[in-house]
């Protein structure tokens, strides 16, 4: 069996797309999925199966459609995958210290992608970047840093330019599911 993470974007975002996560967690159980579990309400849903990414990616946008009527992108990782992106952090801890003390809210977030942007569509995202908004793209992760607001920030609303889906989660989140993954 294979530990993972499946990322639900815009879910319960601004009373917009809701859904229990108690119906969330019985509305996959027919997929087979073992150890179903979730944390908070923004779709985060950690379980075992011994199911493809891809397999396992499309069921579960195909459930979300059928049982909710929500048409919600999913970005899927293994346990070793979130591990690495949790442990690769490419902000020092000064970095990440220095935008914390002045940032509102969480500094460090992590724009999850369903494929790797390509290099074009990447340097654009760049080109945003300034000394208050930072980001660094590795494969199908963005790592972001704020020393405001994601809320004002301009680079968050230039991950479009990717050209591929994305889903963010703050670093407090990314953290918990790392511990929750390996438990």
């Amino acid at each position: 069996m294979i530990k993972y993470v499946a990322l639900l974007r815009g879910i319960n975002v601004g009373g917009h797309n809701k859904i229990k996560t108690a119906d969330l967690r019985e509305a996959l159980i027919p997929l087979g999925l073992q150890n179903i579990r979730t944390y908070i309400q923004s779709g985060n849903i950690l379980f075992e199966s011994s199911e493809s990414e891809e397999f396992l990616h499309k069921q579960i946008q195909e459930t979300i459609q059928t049982v909710f009527g929500i048409t919600s992108t999913v970005m899927m990782r293994s346990a070793e995958e979130l591990q690495h992106i949790v442990n690769n952090c490419p902000f020092s801890q000064q970095d990440i210290a220095d935008a914390s003390a002045t940032a509102i809210g969480e500094s460090l977030h992590v724009a999850f992608l369903s494929a790797a942007p390509t290099e074009k569509n990447g340097d654009k995202l760049l080109s945003y970047a300034n000394d208050k908004e930072r980001c660094v793209i590795i494969g199908r992760e963005v790592y972001l840093l704020f020393s405001d607001s994601i809320r004002n920030a301009k680079l968050n609303q230039q991950l479009p330019k990717l050209e591929v889906p994305a889903t963010v989660r703050n670093w407090k989140t990314m953290m918990k599911l790392a511990t929750m993954i390996d438990s």
